[in-house]
């Protein structure tokens, strides 16, 4: 994919998202490398946070501030929204969690703000039950209160005229709720907020839990107020002054706090209406001001962006260890498949397949007694005797043929079994090899033998048409026809296989005169130049042979890697995430294009 990316404009802005969100939703991370986990629940979270307010707050910035209550299990968050709303809305108690289905509060003129999926798209909606025709002023007993039907991953829209027009409340549940459906919820929830309402007690307020988000909060420059409940009389101002100094120290110093006395609730578990005045009164001021919200708005968008870029980044440093660990796994299979070749081609260089059978067939082949004693005659003796037993016994031929394929059969298939066995144990030493292996798998690929043998008779079929083409000559075609094809063909395979290093004793001399007999043949009918030459072509036909049993082995394991073939990379990534992050300034785009004429002239 091309990592260039549109121009930083309006129009380019959304082009560019969009980019990101395409992207984000090819990522799957399929290698259960040790970062993979995180790196997925990574990815979620940019892709809900374009989807749950990037997007949405880009194309409607004239829309109401969302304002998310969250915090803490038992902190007071539905007490407060029914307190802000001046009547029950949403359930408080002892059972935790208690919001089980977040409830958004709007004003009747504003519900086609949030009815459809413009925020938070995957959660479905649920109207509130209404009995009454009045929908601006609605009795509890005429409500169906969050959490008595419905799911998380439902959102229960309710109209209330007492909710200023501009603004909307969302009750959002527990963000250490013991169920990880509402934590995440939360989450979700609090990343889709314009202005978030942290709830606290004055016993909770330091708890570690919260303090992550906040500081998620810092990154994303949100509007932030703190409310702290349940204040005992008498501390209220040693509690704030503590609680600023923690505020500060994370840069979210600017945050204004709201104390909530301890007080007792009333028959209907509300709380005294003045004990939330102030902070209705800022949530008024708030919504009052046009201008003061679309820069609340784009502050936040930016903050949001920003905090993309940066995920992004992290994404973008995940795809690379998924790369990483792609390219350990794939070289632990080259290295053993590397090795398994080189031990196969050196058992054909260095004499150990001229041993056992292979030897035994050659010696009767060319009656290696006689031979032996006849070595230092000339060379037309050596071809007159070859040829007798060439002409006369052809099918000795093919008995060694059939024990150079199956000793050469034997080494390739051993090679490849180690190579397999060593690629499985360094495969399962890393969760993501691990993971990519099948319990009981075999150990190569069924029908290996088969093939190794047919690639071996191949190779020795490609040998007689070396020997047909070398002898199409008229000069070589008399002399080759005293020996037969066939019977030159197995000289020239003795003579691949001719070096004695690997032999010991008698079998180097036996060997080692039996491979001077094929020589000597092969040069009483070509002569030397061509014998070298027809070696050579002889051994590179048999590496390609061998190299592409053992690459197709390999490929059992190395094609696993291919998942990663549709992913992302990682420079694509780090381009997003640099343009999301060292763009100029989103309220200055969003200005600009507020401003165009709408003719675009």
């Amino acid at each position: 994919m091309d990592a260039s990316l549109p121009d930083a404009d309006a129009a380019g802005l959304v082009n560019l998202l969009g980019n990101v969100r395409e992207t984000l939703g090819r990522l799957t991370f399929p290698l259960e490398s040790p970062g993979a986990a995180d790196a997925r629940r990574e990815t979620l979270a940019a892709a809900a946070q374009l989807d749950d307010y990037i997007l949405p707050r880009i194309e409607s910035l004239d829309a109401p501030l969302l304002a998310v209550v969250g915090g803490s299990t038992g902190a007071g968050k539905s007490t407060l929204v029914n307190a802000l709303v001046g009547h029950p809305v949403t359930r408080s108690g002892a059972i935790r969690p208690t919001t089980r289905q977040p409830i958004l509060l709007h004003h009747p003129a504003e519900g086609h703000w949030f009815a459809d999926d413009r925020v938070l798209p995957t959660l479905s909606r649920q109207r509130a039950v209404v009995v009454g025709a009045d929908a601006q002023a609605v009795p509890a007993s005429q409500i169906a209160l969050a959490d008595e039907a419905g799911s998380a991953a439902q959102l229960l829209l309710q109209p209330d005229a007492t909710i200023p027009q501009g603004l909307a409340l969302l009750d959002a549940p527990d963000i250490d709720s013991i169920a990880d459906e509402n934590r995440r919820l939360a989450s979700q929830l609090l990343a889709a907020a314009d202005l978030w309402l942290f709830v606290t007690t004055a016993n909770r307020y330091a708890d570690a839990v919260p303090w992550h988000l906040l500081r998620e909060a810092a990154q994303r420059d949100i509007l932030l107020a703190v409310v702290l409940d349940r204040v005992p009389h008498g501390v209220e101002e040693e509690i704030r002054a503590d609680l600023h100094a923690l505020l500060a120290a994370e840069q979210l110093g600017h945050a204004p706090i709201f104390v909530i006395p301890e007080e007792r609730l009333d028959g209907l578990g509300m709380l005294p209406a003045e004990s939330v005045d102030p902070l209705r009164r800022w949530l008024g001021a708030i919504s009052a001001d046009a201008e003061g919200r679309r820069d609340i708005a784009r502050r936040t968008l930016e903050g949001a962006l920003r905090a993309l870029g940066r995920r992004v980044e992290k994404v973008a440093d995940a795809a690379d260890d998924q790369a990483e660990t792609a390219g350990r796994l794939e070289e632990a299979a080259r290295l053993s498949y590397a090795a398994a070749l080189e031990a196969v081609l050196e058992s054909t260089k260095d004499g150990a397949l001229l041993r056992g059978e292979v030897l035994a067939r050659w010696q009767d082949f060319v009656g290696t007694g006689e031979f032996m004693r006849g070595l230092e005659s000339r060379v037309g003796r050596i071809r007159d005797r070859i040829g007798g037993y060439l002409t006369g016994k052809p099918p000795r031929a093919v008995t060694v043929e059939t024990a150079i394929e199956s000793g050469l059969q034997t080494v390739i298939v051993e090679e490849a079994a180690k190579a397999a066995d060593q690629t499985e144990r360094q495969w399962r030493a890393e969760p993501a090899g691990r993971a990519l292996l099948a319990p009981g798998e075999p150990v190569m690929s069924s029908g290996f033998t088969d093939t190794v043998a047919r690639e071996i008779r191949a190779w020795q079929k490609d040998l007689l048409d070396l020997v047909r083409s070398e002898g199409a000559d008229k000069r070589f075609a008399a002399r080759m026809l005293s020996f037969g094809v066939n019977g030159v063909a197995v000289a020239l395979m003795i003579v691949v296989f001719a070096s004695t290093a690997g032999l010991t004793g008698g079998e180097v001399l036996i060997a080692g005169g039996s491979a001077v007999v094929g020589q000597k043949l092969l040069e009483a009918i070509f002569g030397e130049d061509a014998v070298r030459r027809l070696t050579r072509t002889a051994r590179r036909q048999l590496q390609q042979r061998c190299e592409t049993l053992m690459d197709a082995e390999r490929e059992r394991f190395t094609d696993r890697l291919r998942v990663l073939t549709d992913e992302p990379s990682s420079e694509h990534l780090r381009a997003l995430a640099v343009s999301l992050t060292e763009r100029r300034s989103v309220a200055e785009d969003l200005r600009k294009n507020d401003q165009a004429p709408e003719d675009g002239t």
